[in-house]
C-alpha cells in the first residue's frame, strides 16, 4: 500500500484576519511531481471541515497515486456568495504557483468535490476568466484559475429549481441549503442571480472533463440534478460521465469504497498526466 504524507494547515489566502488553509495529502510512492485535485467538503456551506473524510477518502485516494489539496472556504456567516467561489479559484492560483515546491505537478490540475463542494468544483471547471467569478482573493492573481478535470459528487445543478418545496415539504423539511448562500429565504426573489450562480447555466464547449457520481436513494439532493448536468454537458460537446450508485443515499459510504475510489483516481490519472 502506497504510503501517503500529510502537510497540514497550509495558508492559501487570507481575507481580512481570516486565514484559508488547506491540508496536502502526497503518495510518496512517486519520486517527483505528483498529479493533485483540489478538494471541497460538503456541508450546505454553513458546516464541514476540510479534514471531513480524511482517512477513508482524501488519504484513500492519494494511495491511488493522485495528491490531494483538501481546501476550507468561508462559510455564510463569514460571506455569501460568491465570497466562496473566489475562495476555491484562489485556492487554484495558489496550487499553479506554489504547487511545485509540495512536490506537484502544476500544469494541469483537477478540482473535485462533494455536495455543496461540488457545486464550487464545478463553477470553478466552468468559469475560467469569468470576471464575475474570478474574484480578488489571494496573492497569486497572475495565475490561471482554469482546471483540467472535474469530479462532481451529488451537488445541486440548478440551484433554484432544488431550493423549491411544496406547503407540506415547507412543513417537514428543513429549509432548503441554497438560501443562506445568498442571504434570503426565498430564493425566487434573486432568481437571476441564483441562476446565474448555478452549473447547469455555465455548462460550456470548452468545459474540462467532467466525472460526475450520484447515489440512486439520496434524498438530500435528487439524482435527476446530476444528470441534467451531464446531459447538459454532452449537449454542448464536452466530455463527461456520469455514474449512479446504486442504493447509495447522499453522502453514503458507497462512494468511498475501494472500486469507487479506483474508478474517480483512474479518471484524474487519465486528464492530469502530462
Amino acid at each position: 500500500m502506497t504510503t501517503v504524507r500529510i502537510t497540514t494547515e497550509v495558508e492559501f489566502a487570507r481575507v481580512g484576519d481570516l486565514p484559508l488553509t488547506l491540508d496536502i495529502y502526497r503518495p510518496t510512492s512517486q519520486a517527483h511531481s505528483v498529479p493533485v485535485v483540489l478538494y471541497l467538503h460538503g456541508g450546505g456551506w454553513q458546516v464541514g471541515d476540510k479534514t471531513d473524510g480524511a482517512e477513508e477518502r482524501l488519504t484513500a485516494l492519494a494511495e491511488r497515486g493522485i495528491a490531494v489539496a483538501s481546501a476550507n472556504y468561508r462559510f455564510v456567516g463569514q460571506g455569501l456568495f460568491p465570497a466562496q467561489i473566489h475562495d476555491t479559484k484562489a485556492a487554484v492560483r495558489w496550487l499553479r504557483a506554489n504547487g511545485a515546491t509540495h512536490g506537484l505537478a502544476t500544469d494541469r490540475i483537477g478540482i473535485w468535490g462533494a455536495s455543496a463542494g461540488a457545486v464550487l468544483a464545478s463553477l470553478t471547471a466552468l468559469t475560467a476568466g469569468d470576471s464575475d467569478f474570478e474574484g480578488t482573493v489571494g496573492e497569486h492573481l497572475d495565475q490561471s484559475s482554469a482546471v483540467d478535470a472535474a469530479v462532481h459528487w451529488f451537488g445541486q445543478t440548478d440551484l433554484l429549481s432544488n431550493s423549491l418545496r411544496s406547503w407540506l415539504e415547507r412543513d417537514l423539511l428543513k429549509p432548503a441549503f441554497e438560501g443562506p448562500l445568498f442571504g434570503v429565504e426565498d430564493l425566487t426573489t434573486v432568481r437571476e442571480q441564483v441562476r446565474a450562480a448555478s452549473p447547469l447555466a455555465r455548462v460550456h464547449s470548452g468545459a474540462p472533463p467532467f466525472l460526475i457520481a450520484h447515489g440512486d436513494r439520496d434524498r438530500i439532493t435528487p439524482a435527476s440534478e446530476s444528470a441534467a448536468l451531464h446531459d447538459a454537458l454532452v449537449r454542448a460537446g464536452a466530455e463527461s460521465t456520469l455514474l449512479m450508485l446504486g442504493g447509495a443515499g447522499h453522502e453514503g459510504p458507497e462512494f468511498d469504497r475501494p472500486d469507487h475510489l479506483s474508478i474517480t483516481a483512474a479518471f484524474l490519472a487519465t486528464h492530469l498526466h502530462t
